[in-house]
Formats: C-alpha cells, structure tokens, sequence
C-alpha cells in the first residue's frame, strides 16, 4: 500500500511537461501579476489628473511645472483638526503675502483641486487667486546667478521664473471661471475681501491697490508686458471677467497712493506726486481723492467670519500693524469689562450682561472663540476682546458702535485712526444712539470752525463720559479728530508731506 502510494507521487519522467506562464488562468502568479497592473492604471491615472490640475478646477500648470513649496513647520493644536491646521496655516502666510500660500490657499477653496470638497467656495476662491495675481512676488524680477553655457542669468532663477509665470497662467484662467460665473454682488464682495486684505498690508497693500486702478498697469497691478492677460483680449467687446474686476480710474489711483504715503511710505508719496505732474486733469483730481481719502475705511472692519460647509471658518489672520498696534493692544486695561459683557449679551453669547469679568462663563467664551475661527481655550485674549466689540458694532449695537467710535479715537484696543472713529459715531447716531447724535449735531455738523471750538467739545466728551462709565475720548482728540475729516485738502497736504 505505502509502496502504492509513492507510486502515485513520483513524478512521470517519461512525460513531456509543459512550459507554465505565470499569465495562465491555472499560474498562482496571475493575481500577483494583476494588482500589479491595476496599481499601475491607478498611479498614471493620479499623475495625469495632477499634472491637468485637478480636472482643471485648481489652477495647477497645464504640464505640471509648479514652483517648490517650502516645508511646512510640523506643529499640533489640540483645538484644530489637521485639514483646519493646514487652513489656518496657509491663511496666516497668505495674509502676509505670501505668493505661493495664497496660490494654495486659492486652491484649496477651488472645486476640483479642494482636497475635501466641503471647502469649495468659489467667492474666497476668488479671492486669493486675484491677491496672488497682484503679489509683486509673483512677477517681480529675479535676480539669478549666471548661466555656464551662454554668459546670461539664468540657471534657478530663470527656472523660478519659469514657474511662477506657469502657476500665474493658471491662476488666471481659473480666476477667469469663477468670476464669469458669479453675480454683481458676488463680484462686489471679492472685491471688498481683496480690499480689505490689502488694507490690513499697510503701505504696501495701499500701493498694490493703486497698481490695480491705474491704466498703465496690466490688469493686476503687474506690467503690462508680463501680465497673463494678452493685450487683445482687453480690446474684446466683452474682455475677460478677471481683467474688470477692479474698475481702472484716476481717483482711486490718487485715492491709494496717498493712503500710502499717511502710512509714511516715501515710493507711495513720489507715486503720488509723479501721478499729478503727469497731467493737468489728474492734478485737478486731488481735491476730490483727498477728500475721500481723509474719510476712507477698509470694507470690513473684519475679515468676514463665513464658513463653507467644511465648519472652517474664513478667519481674520491680520496682523497688528508695528509698534501701534502692540501699543493699543497693551492699553485695553482701560476698556470696562461691562462693556464686554452689554456686548457679549447683544451677541447672545450669554443670557443678560455682567459687569465683572469673574462671572463670564468659560464655555460662553468658548463658544465666541469658536465663531471666529480662534483656539477654543474659554480665556479671552487681548485681541478677542476686541473683536468681541467689533462684533457687536457690526452687527447693530448703538452701544457697541459709540465704544468703538473712543477706541479708535484714542487708540485704545486698536490703532488710532480718525477715520473709523467718525464711521462708528456715524453709524451709531444712525442706530438711535442718542450720545453720538449730539456729537454729529452739535459738534461735528461745525466742520473747520469746530476744531478751535473746545467748549462743544466739552460737552461732547461729558454725554460720553456719562453713557460709557468713564470710557471717553479727550477734548483734544475730538478736536484733532474734526480736524482731519474737515479741513481742507490744501491744509491736508501741508499738514502731511512737508
């Protein structure tokens, strides 16, 4: 039996065998063989899909030739998920202008290349791909080492400078897209972001903004010799929806530039001066850009808070501006918490307003920080105080407004500015506060002769006192305030340049 057996397992030496192919329905190789070529469909069919953008929604190259992005910094917030880490990171750089954050960051929100489709949003879209498209970084000359072969520079710079025109070419046709497709008001509110943005960059964003209204730049502020726009189709009947974004004329041209030079920036006050040499009709133009200018303020007050269906709120990653704003920031000890808390209470944070600090909640604070985009610690910082106020106020609090209207006054929480003081008495005497009515009629109505007139002022300083618990503007702010949104623009120019 056993000699049966081994009978049956010896091999037939005297039959011929037949070659195996591992490709054979009967080869144990073919399922090794199969994932292989699966594997491999799947891996050309993602680099194809890159290297056309993401389906051509993401602004990526055509040909794959994208500038190298620096490693990002490894780090871990507790109170962030890693796809609002990634957000929050790139929106601080792009706030700071950084070219290549805010070309990813434009991505992100852009159907097709959102790496979750739950933050395609094609306003913030918009948004950061125009803010790229105006970032001198993106087309500034790049000074390169030379080339071994030829004598000329080249070598890495010419390759940077390769890409970056690359990643702008597509960066303005998806721009184009999204923007032929939105309304009037969806159009109107980029351009309030952008602005807004621009604003928070000082003299440089004042400078940019004045490049985009100005006829002898390209489209974006760029020259026109480099811009991604040909010359041809801004000749079209109807040009291209990303070349009409910002409407090009003179007196916001003079509007900007001399915002750039109150920022005490020098190239924004010879910009300034070289714009009204340049012709007789743009020097008439400066009585009306100044006028205009001394009452100027950014759209927002603050970088709209919306969210997409991803839960990650548009946070406002402005950075205070130099030593003034660590200054108003360091002064906010003299800001009464009640305060804070009429506003809190206005917000529906908590039920009724609360006049000591001890009594706030942290899961109320929380939840506000929650609302704006901030780490969710239940202790207030300096900066969320603020905008606890500034919330308020741009959501309708008379009260709120007149506390803002001092803080801007006498730059207490935020820098001083006199233009957003006299918007917030403005706008609080238009929400019935009976405080900022007085101001308006008796005091601010005098426009020039009022500046000299110290007894209205007075009296203006004492209906605030007595409304805000102590919190106040002086006599003399109200006056240098007055002074600056009425006198004359001759005055102005006197006053600032000489």
């Amino acid at each position: 039996m056993v000699n049966d057996t081994e009978d049956r397992l010896r091999p037939d030496y005297d039959t011929e065998l037949e070659p195996v192919s591992p490709l054979r329905p009967e080869s144990p190789l073919r399922f090794v063989w199969a994932g292989l070529v699966v594997a491999g469909l799947i891996l050309a069919a993602i680099l194809i899909f890159k290297l056309l953008g993401g389906g051509g929604g993401g602004g990526v190259p055509l040909g794959g030739l994208m500038c190298p992005r620096p490693q990002p910094a490894i780090g871990f917030q507790p109170q962030f998920n890693a796809q609002e880490q990634e957000i929050r990171r790139l929106r601080r750089q792009a706030f700071q202008g950084d070219f290549f954050a805010q070309l990813d960051l434009a991505r992100r929100y852009t159907r097709g290349d959102a790496r979750a489709k739950s933050l395609d949003d094609p306003v913030e879209a918009a948004v950061w791909y125009e803010l790229a498209l105006s970032n001198p970084d993106g087309y500034a000359p790049i000074i390169a080492g030379s080339d071994s072969k030829g004598g000329q520079r080249g070598g890495a710079g010419g390759k940077l400078k390769d890409c970056r025109s690359a990643e702008r070419d597509g960066a303005y046709a998806v721009l184009d897209k999204l923007l032929d497709r939105m309304s009037s008001d969806e159009r109107q509110e980029v351009r309030d972001r952008v602005i807004y943005v621009l604003s928070t960059q000082g003299a440089s964003g004042f400078r940019t903004l004045a490049r985009l209204h100005d006829t002898g730049f390209g489209p974006f502020g760029d020259p026109k010799d480099g811009s991604p726009v040909a010359a041809k189709d801004l000749n079209k009947v109807k040009p291209p929806a990303a070349a009409t974004l910002f409407t090009r004329n003179d007196v916001d041209v003079y509007l900007y530039n001399y915002l750039a030079a109150q920022a005490g920036d020098v190239a924004g006050y010879v910009m300034l001066k070289d714009f009204e040499k340049s012709s007789t009709d743009r020097a008439a133009l400066s009585s009306d850009a100044e006028a205009k200018a001394r009452r100027w303020v950014a759209p927002y007050e603050f970088y709209p808070p919306e969210a997409p269906d991803s839960g990650v709120p548009h946070s406002d990653e402005a950075q205070s501006v130099g030593e003034q704003g660590s200054i108003a920031l360091g002064r906010l000890s003299e800001l009464p918490f009640q305060h804070l808390g009429t506003a809190l209470a206005y917000l529906r944070v908590i039920p009724e307003p609360i006049a000591d600090e001890k009594k706030l909640d942290p899961s109320a604070v929380q939840a506000f920080q929650a609302s704006i985009g901030r780490p969710a610690t239940g202790v207030l910082t300096p900066l969320e105080r603020v905008r606890i106020i500034q919330y308020a106020a741009v959501n309708g609090s008379p009260r709120a407004q007149l506390v803002l209207a001092v803080m801007y006054a006498e730059g207490v929480g935020v820098p001083r500015d006199y233009a957003r003081a006299f918007y917030w008495f403005a706008e609080a005497e238009r929400q019935g506060s009976p405080e900022a009515r007085y101001a308006m009629s008796t005091y601010f109505s005098l426009g020039v002769s009022g500046v000299a007139d110290q007894d209205k002022a007075t009296a203006v300083v004492y209906q605030i006192d007595g409304a805000l618990s102590g919190f106040k503007p002086s006599v003399q702010r109200l006056r240098e305030l007055l002074a600056q949104v009425a006198r004359s623009p001759r005055q102005s120019q006197e006053r600032d340049f000489r």
